[in-house]
């Protein structure tokens, strides 16, 4: 009995219900993973204001759908939309370094898995279709993403890369904190996670057409969609 074809038959049908199988897995978590409305949302931290992701707006939310709060020196943020948050006020240029403290109080709180939160730099025509700037994040697993609006958006590592620096929460609803930096030099831009450089990139990779503009602008914060945290120590230096 000859058994290629009928063999060749069964794997091919093997393929595509594993094929339709993860269509099916991917289209569900897709589905599932829309943004939120944060009641009462909006900005409530005197000069700052905010921006959400071009994607987001597509979709009909607004700055309105995420909250940021300042409670004495600490930062509060609960999206809803990916929202980038910054006070015109805070600028920087040349070789300089911001950093910040994240901390998630609760790992996952408001997602069932994780999401980025984290700097951002080099922001120019920030509030208009125009924008640009480059951010660093880190997730509550050991993760970190690279990215930036040139204005589309162009990933510089991906949608998320291990290292040994990033911290990861124990569990789910646990707390997990983070120290991110971005520093420019006259050649380099680089991200460190509590204390080690995760990623450094050619100041030429990414001052370009179809990305920054320059590694002079405005700093600020990041937080994506559905994520809660808060920030502190939020400071540039030379």
């Amino acid at each position: 009995m000859k058994t290629g074809p009928i063999r060749a038959i069964l794997l091919a049908t093997a393929a595509v219900t594993i094929s339709a199988s993860t269509f099916l897995r991917t289209q569900s978590l897709v589905a599932q993973d829309v943004s939120r409305s944060i009641s009462g949302g909006g900005v409530f931290a005197l000069g700052w204001t905010g921006q959400i992701d071009p994607s987001e707006a597509r979709r009909g939310s607004t700055l309105e759908n995420s909250k940021l709060t300042l409670d004495g020196s600490t930062l509060r943020v609960t999206t809803g939309p990916a929202s980038n948050y910054w006070n015109p006020k805070n600028v920087a240029s040349g070789n300089y370094t911001v950093k910040a403290t994240f901390n998630e109080p609760k790992f996952m709180n408001l997602n069932d898995h994780p999401h980025p939160y984290g700097l951002f730099i080099a922001g120019n025509d920030m509030g208009t279709s125009n924008s640009t700037f480059l951010y660093c994040a880190a997730y509550g697993n050991g993760e970190f993403i690279v990215r930036g609006f040139g204005p589309a958006p162009f990933q510089m590592n991906g949608y998320g890369a291990s290292a040994p620096s990033v911290n990861k929460a124990t569990s789910a609803g646990s707390p997990v904190t983070q120290e991110i930096a971005m520093s420019v030099t006259a050649e380099t831009v680089s991200c460190s996670i509590n204390g080690s450089v995760v990623a450094k990139y050619p100041k030429s990779d990414l001052v370009a057409p179809g990305k920054l503009k320059s590694t002079d602008g405005v700093y600020g914060i990041r937080f994506a969609h559905n994520t809660e945290g808060t920030v502190t120590g939020l400071a540039v230096s030379k």
